[in-house]
């Protein structure tokens, strides 16, 4: 077993790693009564067209990833995890992304058996016709939900306005006639090619026995083979914004907002940490809570609520902002002036990495950040970032500022969501 010393924070995380490629990562906690784990694979809805290892093109309808997920809790024996698991206390979930897909249980109490029975029940996938036709209606009503939530209905209309192929434009759920066209041996094909030890890894967090939890994970787990992975198939994304706006009359009391930039990275030559610490940077410095942007348009009455994230995809940083507004064009109007007018001042620069710093040495103390984090890096990098202290530290304002000059800025997309007066 490894340890991954966080320089700087005087923390231990452990991982090991087994023949067959399984990753697993112990994050200790000795002053906590609970523990966490989650089981993951590197399979979420991106994945949608795909060579196997015979050398099979096999497509598959959207959603499939997050069809899967439910069914995984679907047993031949008929016991429900979630049962299971609710008799000793315990919590258990799973949720699908566009990059993973993971299943957890969270306790204090029966730990051992609690991740025997996590691994074990991730491990034995039970497909039927009848039982993937039951689900078929329960995801549709999940993908109704959701279409009726305005928040949701803005991020897909920009999403797909941002993008010409990527599987980002479309819902993770899929969308009803799609979820209708999969059978179990699309299931099946797509458990067998990505739910292999190669392709997955276990985070366990808290107060446990080390030595137990990785002899309980080695005796589950370890004499399962890897398997050659498939070979992802995508069409190049443009760089150009597919589309550049939309407006969206819908049963709203306030007008939302929603602007997307799109960067190519591929020109940028930067690692990518690096660059996701600087674009993080920028777009702190222009709308941070405590940026003059946000008190500019708070003083002129703009702004209702104001969110904004970035996403990662092949050769893409994607800038997302959404906001509400009494008066949506002079919000927009705000946005678009402040990637006109650039203000990068250093005495801002510098206070923002002493936040951030101060915020990786806080996160150590809350496991459930520390979790969050650790599983963010295997995801975006495939390792625990140790030095992220380190590397802030280390940033500089020019580095910022050449990235900035090869940024289109009008590489923009928008989309309004306006009140729909009809009576």
């Amino acid at each position: 077993m490894d340890k991954i010393a966080l320089k700087n924070l005087d923390f231990d995380i452990y991982t090991e790693t087994l023949n067959n490629g399984l990753n697993i990562f112990f994050i200790p906690y000795s002053n906590k009564k609970n523990y966490f784990i989650t089981y993951a694979t590197y399979f979420g809805s991106d994945i949608l067209e795909y060579r196997d290892s015979y050398d099979i093109k096999q497509k598959h309808p959207l959603g499939i990833a997050h069809f899967l997920e439910h069914k995984m809790f679907e047993t031949e024996s008929g016991i429900d995890p979630f049962t299971y698991f609710s008799k000793s206390g315990t919590d258990s979930n799973a949720s699908t992304s566009y990059t993973n897909t993971q299943y957890l249980c969270s306790g204090t109490k029966n730990f051992k058996n609690n991740l025997k029975y996590l691994i074990e029940f991730v491990n034995s996938p039970y497909f039927t016709k009848e039982n993937v036709e039951k689900e078929k209606s329960i995801i549709a009503e999940e993908i109704k939900m959701y279409e009726d939530m305005p928040d949701f209905k803005l991020e897909m209309a920009l999403r797909q306005l941002l993008y010409k192929y990527s599987p980002r434009k479309l819902d993770i759920a899929g969308s009803i006639e799609e979820i209708n066209k999969i059978k179990k041996d699309d299931l099946y094909n797509c458990y067998n090619n990505f739910y292999v030890p190669n392709n997955m890894f276990i985070i366990v967090a808290g107060n446990f026995d080390l030595g137990e939890a990785l002899n309980t994970i080695k005796e589950e787990l370890e004499m399962i083979p890897s398997k050659e992975l498939p070979e992802i198939i995508e069409k190049e994304e443009p760089n150009e914004v597919y589309k550049k706006k939309k407006i969206i009359n819908t049963n709203i009391e306030v007008p939302k907002i929603a602007l997307g930039l799109k960067i190519p990275t591929k020109e940028l030559k930067y690692e990518k940490l690096e660059l996701d610490l600087y674009l993080n940077m920028l777009s702190n410095m222009l709308f941070g809570s405590s940026s003059l942007f946000r008190e500019k348009v708070r003083n002129l009455k703009l702004l209702n609520d104001f969110y904004y994230e970035w996403e990662s995809i092949k050769n893409f940083k994607t800038l997302y902002i959404m906001a509400s507004s009494q008066d949506p064009d002079a919000l927009l109007k705000e946005i678009i002036e402040e990637f006109n007018n650039l203000k990068l001042e250093e005495k801002t620069f510098e206070r923002i990495k002493k936040v951030w710093i101060a915020n990786e040495v806080k996160m150590i103390d809350n496991m459930d950040s520390t979790v969050s984090n650790v599983f963010s890096d295997i995801i975006d990098y495939r390792k625990v970032i140790s030095n992220k202290v380190e590397i802030i530290r280390n940033m500089d304002i020019n580095t910022l500022k050449n990235i900035v000059k090869k940024i289109d800025f009008k590489n923009i997309s928008t989309v309004k969501m306006l009140k729909d007066n009809k009576d």
